[in-house]
Parts: C-alpha cells; sequence; structure tokens
C-alpha cells in the first residue's frame, strides 16, 4: 500500500508517499481502506511542529477519514467487515489502509459521500461541540467566530444559525461577502480594530467568543466578552481558546509566533481564574472524544442527520489523490474559503 510520510518538520515539501505493507491490526482495532482523507490547517501545524502533543517525525499525517472495514482485529465484536466508518485519528489518516481504534470508529451511511462525510468528522464537529458542549450556547445569544471563513468558522456560522445565535464573524475583506451570506455580521480583521465594532454592535460584549488565533487575540478576545452578574445567576461570557494559528507562518514554525503566544495563553487564563463574571475555556476535539466518547457518536449522528436534512452544507473544494498530498497542503491557505480538501487513495 501507499501511504504519506514526514520524516522532519517543515513546509509541504517534507511530505513524500512511499511503498508500505499493509497493517495488521492489533487489540480492539479495525484496519480500514481508506475512501477519503480530510486535509485542513491542522494537518499543516502538526507537519510544522506547532501542534501541541502532536507526533514526532517519521510519521503519517491525516487527521480524519472515512473508509471500509476490511479486517477485525482481536478483542473486537461491534463493527464487521465492510462496515462503512468515519474516525478521527489526528494524525495517520494520509494512506491507503490505516488501523484505527474499534472504539473511535463511527458507522457512516454507505448511500452520503465520503468527501463530505470526512468534513462532519473534524471541522462541522468542532464546530458543534464547541457550541453546545463547551460554550453551551442559548438562543438569542451573540458569538463572535475568529476565522469564520475557514472550514470550521463556517460550519459554526452554519450551526450557528440553526441554534438562533446573533453571529459575529472577523474574515479578510475578500471573505467578507461569504460570512455575510451566512448570516453574520463581517468584520476586516486587518482594516477595522474588532474589539471596537463588537463594542460598537453589541454595547455590553458578546456572549461567547470562538478563538482559533491565540496570543494576543485571545487578550483582547476576553475583553470582547460581555460583563455578567454572578449575584442575579448571570455568567457572563465565555472565551473558548481552540488553537494556536499564529505559531505557523508561510507554512512553517514560527519561533516568533511561540514566543508572543504563550505569555499571551497564560495571561488569558490568569485573567479567565481572576474573573467572576467572564470565562475562559479550552476545547480540544481529540481530549474530549477520549473522555466522552458517547458525545463524539451522538455529535457525529447528530450532524448526520442535519445533513441529510440539508441543513448544513459541507463543500468539497477539490479531490486529490494521494499522490498529490504535497500539492493540497500547498492549497491549504488559498482553499478555506472555498470548502474542504481531501485525498481519495
Amino acid at each position: 500500500m501507499r501511504r504519506v510520510v514526514v520524516d522532519h518538520f517543515g513546509g509541504p515539501e517534507v511530505l513524500r508517499v512511499v511503498e508500505d505493507g499493509d497493517p495488521r491490526p492489533g487489540e480492539g482495532e479495525v484496519r480500514v481502506r481508506v475512501l477519503a482523507a480530510g486535509v485542513s490547517f491542522t494537518d499543516a501545524l502538526i507537519r510544522a511542529g506547532t501542534y501541541l502533543g502532536g507526533p514526532k517525525p517519521p510519521f503519517t499525517p491525516g487527521y480524519e477519514l472515512v473508509g471500509v472495514v476490511e479486517e477485525l482485529g482481536p478483542g473486537c465484536s461491534r463493527l464487521r467487515e465492510g462496515n462503512r466508518v468515519g474516525a478521527l485519528t489526528v494524525w495517520g489518516a494520509d494512506a491507503e489502509r490505516v488501523c484505527v481504534p474499534e472504539a473511535y470508529a463511527v458507522e457512516v451511511p454507505e448511500d452520503l459521500d465520503p468527501a463530505e462525510v470526512v468534513s462532519l468528522i473534524f471541522p462541522y464537529m468542532t464546530a458543534y461541540q464547541m457550541l453546545h458542549r463547551t460554550a453551551r450556547v442559548k438562543s438569542g445569544e451573540t458569538v463572535l467566530v475568529h476565522g469564520a471563513a475557514g472550514r470550521v468558522g463556517t460550519a459554526v456560522l452554519e450551526l450557528g444559525a440553526l441554534a438562533g445565535l446573533r453571529l459575529i464573524g472577523t474574515a479578510s475583506a475578500r471573505d467578507r461577502a461569504a460570512v455575510e451570506r451566512l448570516g453574520a455580521v463581517a468584520i476586516d480583521y486587518r482594516n477595522e480594530d474588532f474589539l471596537a465594532r463588537v463594542r460598537e454592535l453589541t454595547g455590553d460584549g458578546v456572549d461567547v467568543v470562538l478563538d482559533g488565533i491565540g496570543g494576543a487575540v485571545s487578550l483582547r478576545s476576553f475583553r470582547a466578552l460581555r460583563r455578567g452578574d454572578p449575584l442575579v445567576g448571570d455568567p457572563g461570557g465565555r472565551l473558548v481558546v481552540i488553537g494556536n494559528y499564529n505559531t505557523m507562518a508561510h507554512g512553517r514554525k514560527s519561533w516568533r509566533g511561540w514566543i508572543e503566544w504563550y505569555p499571551a495563553t497564560a495571561t488569558v487564563w490568569l485573567w479567565g481564574l481572576l474573573s467572576p463574571r467572564r470565562r475562559v475555556i479550552a476545547y480540544r476535539i481529540q481530549k474530549l472524544r477520549i473522555r466522552h466518547k458517547d458525545w463524539f457518536r451522538e455529535d457525529f449522528f447528530a450532524l448526520l442527520e442535519l445533513l441529510r436534512r440539508g441543513e448544513i452544507h459541507p463543500v468539497v473544494a477539490e479531490r486529490l489523490p494521494l499522490s498529490d498530498a504535497r500539492r493540497a497542503h500547498e492549497l491549504l491557505e488559498r482553499s478555506a474559503a472555498t470548502g474542504k480538501l481531501v485525498l481519495v487513495p
């Protein structure tokens, strides 16, 4: 079989495709023939070596997959050969065959497009869980979404509209129209002060900020939160920190970004601890999946139902063969606003 390998951290040029033997499933694992593997900005962070808790080279990247079960390892009882499944792998999905724990594989209907379904496993799952499991939003609340034109941001806007939220999204000027088409108020983060605009739009701040940028943006996002009143049971605003976008520049690890990210992140966590009216919460999909396997399964099935009803619209920007993994990573920076990149072995 073929698989993608990163043998040292760096830009897209470090990706290469190698021939390897078929993996054999271990205890509690199933071997899956991959039908679609998603390519996301998180894959680029892992490739560049800036993803917290990521693997050390050599490794195979690939955060999520949809495939068909080919072989059951010892101790497997729920799945059967021939079942179509989806799995959040974090890394390892960019291959023709992959072994995944049976406990983390979720059943996928065979009549749905694997490339569309793979978008549910990471971008839409992240958006859904941030809104409903972490921030616990309520209809009528106001949510500020950073990076609103990206895949996770777009999913948040779609799901937020279904939940009855008032949405504000930061994006570049070229993506403004796309954000507004999804019902959000767009803020051009390059030419507008998002904190000033939020205060102008809301008066007292937003109920929730979803921040995948981190660092100095988190500090200003905290200040954008509405102050509650604990005396009357109003907990105030919630800042959900989900990433460290600025620790990578031009496809490579940015030491300057890391140096800026750590003290700013520590400061915003301290503010959250000391504030009786505003909270700071971390969200990491792979950690929540381990602690709450039932949530992952429930939320995935909820997203499948929304997809069937045509209430969410995962967009596939391009389907590329496994041999074009490098090109997929090169396309990442300009594909976010147009749809999901998918490798099809």
